[in-house]
């Protein structure tokens, strides 16, 4: 906070370690970490190394389990469809469990890479949300991204599975996303087994059988089913996602954020440098297939137990 600016400072300065393992204690873990950072792991060196938790659970699970699941945790507003849909926290909680339900029948599991290409709906926060709770690994692609961009991204990555929905709307105009879908996947050397498809009635979108599923339906069946997937402990190094750069100087590069430090920093960061407390509304004026996005649409305020705004428009 601004007024204590520079008592927090110097707390930080004088010793590193505690206060980075002070801001640790807003999260969850399955195993607590024993120090902050180890400056000797890896090249950059490593974060909580040796806890464990779950991204997942703690944006859901654990406000819903402080009995605040009918907190509304996304509003969905969409000027150009004239739709707004409020979204609470136990009801984004049994559509994320259900879906991490469907990745696993479809043979996806902790390390596997999801590919999301999709424009600014709640399907797509949900599917990062199923992907975290598995421990598979997601990267979102911007759905103004074209056939190429898109298979160069499935190709170094290798997904396994492909999230997306048949067309994202604009002022003025419709954008079909699943003919540009099925276009990388011709160009891509590698192929995923799946591709889940949210249909818009704006403009749906033809399916190839045994290789297209029907996100909609899929999820509505697991449901119905009573079938769930529980978070699955990850370490607090292991990947929660890989965002591309966009290319414009060369081949783009996948930059990996990890779960632990990742969390830490927001939950940190939604208080400390926007004044954020729990239970109130933010909105971050940007999308999910950038970082801005990730962190300060979906991560940082589901972490911090606030209500997000999610805009299509």
């Amino acid at each position: 906070m601004a007024s204590s600016y520079a008592d927090v400072y110097a707390g930080w300065k004088a010793d590193p370690q505690s206060f980075w393992s002070n801001a640790a204690n807003a999260i969850d873990w399955f195993e607590r970490p024993a120090r902050a950072f180890d400056a000797d792991a890896g090249i950059y060196g490593h974060w909580f190394a040796d806890g464990v938790t779950n991204t997942s659970y703690n944006c859901l699970d654990r406000h819903v389990a402080a009995g605040r699941g009918e907190q509304i945790a996304f509003i969905y507003d969409s000027p150009v469809t004239g739709r707004v849909e409020r979204i609470s926290y136990a009801s984004l909680l049994a559509d994320v469990a259900a879906l991490a339900a469907v990745y696993r029948k479809l043979g996806v599991g902790k390390g596997d890479r999801i590919i999301i290409y999709m424009p600014m709906i709640p399907q797509a926060a949900v599917a990062m949300l199923a992907a975290a709770r598995i421990g598979a690994v997601h990267s979102v692609v911007f759905g103004g991204f074209a056939a190429n961009e898109l298979a160069v991204r499935i190709d170094d990555c290798q997904a396994k599975l492909i999230v997306s929905a048949s067309c994202g709307i604009e002022p003025g105009r419709t954008v079909a996303y699943k003919p540009l879908l099925d276009a990388a996947l011709d160009i891509a050397t590698h192929k995923p087994d799946h591709c889940l498809v949210f249909q818009r009635e704006m403009a749906e979108a033809a399916m190839t059988e045994g290789r297209d599923i029907d996100f909609a339906s899929a999820l509505a069946a697991a449901k119905e089913a009573g079938e769930k997937a529980e978070c699955v402990p990850v370490a607090s190094t292991d990947p929660l996602y890989v965002l591309y750069t966009s290319g414009t100087t060369g081949q783009p590069k996948g930059v990996v954020r990890d779960n632990g430090g990742h969390m830490v920093a927001l939950k940190w960061s939604m208080e400390n440098f926007f004044g954020v407390q729990p239970g109130e509304v933010f909105w971050a004026a940007s999308d999910i297939g950038w970082v801005v996005g990730h962190s300060y649409i979906v991560y940082g305020p589901l972490l911090n137990g606030c209500t997000s705004i999610l805009f299509e428009g």
